[in-house]
């Protein structure tokens, strides 16, 4: 990344693995978020472990099979959203169109492939958006060791596709990050529930 023309980072996903080395003080609420991960590093998901190893079998399985390709994304969708926010057929629809008319699940699959075990300092601002449905959500103290977080909310609706479930709050928190104070000062904010109906 070039943080010259970077001005900052907005993620609402932003995983934190244990680090027994690490030497910060984390609250009951940060170990039980530990606790998730090390639940879901213990007992890794069916999909993600083909996905990881064997990607571009389960890719010519889904091109192959729009009811398989529907099948695998709605999985994801009813696992990954907060039940008060689902996410609409129509919209689930769009989505597994989009990877069927492309055939891009091969693509798709190999992100667990190759993607890299290690995190890298990012040379830029932060924002981050934790959402309380999300697969796993970041511990803070281990997440500010490589990443200069400069806005931080957590709200108490949405999940792994927020933007979908949750697009109000969401493009709240993005705008709030570049056109507030997050890209120049830091800003945390501890809790903020979403808005009901947002």
């Amino acid at each position: 990344m070039e943080p010259e023309r970077v001005v900052g980072v907005h993620v609402n996903y932003l995983p934190t693995r244990p680090a027994p080395a690490a030497d910060v003080a984390l609250s009951p609420s940060d170990e039980a978020r530990l606790d998730k991960v090390r639940h879901l590093m213990a007992n890794r998901p069916p999909y993600q472990a083909l996905q990881a190893t064997t990607p571009q079998t389960i890719g010519y399985a889904l091109t192959d099979s729009p009811v398989g390709q529907l099948a695998w994304i709605a999985e994801r969708f009813a696992q990954w959203t907060d039940p008060r926010s689902p996410v609409d057929d129509e919209r689930v629809l769009t989505d597994v169109s989009l990877y069927w008319l492309t055939a891009t699940a091969a693509s798709s699959a190999r992100l667990h492939r190759e993607s890299t075990r290690r995190s890298e300092r990012c040379p830029v601002p932060v924002g981050v958006a934790v959402f309380a449905h999300d697969i796993t959500q970041p511990v803070r103290p281990l997440a500010a060791r490589l990443y200069d977080i400069r806005h931080w909310s957590e709200f108490d609706r949405g999940g792994h596709f927020a933007a979908m479930e949750v697009p109000e709050v969401f493009a709240e928190d993005v705008r709030t990050f570049f056109l507030g104070s997050g890209v120049g000062a830091d800003e945390s904010v501890t809790s903020r529930a979403a808005r009901s109906g947002s």
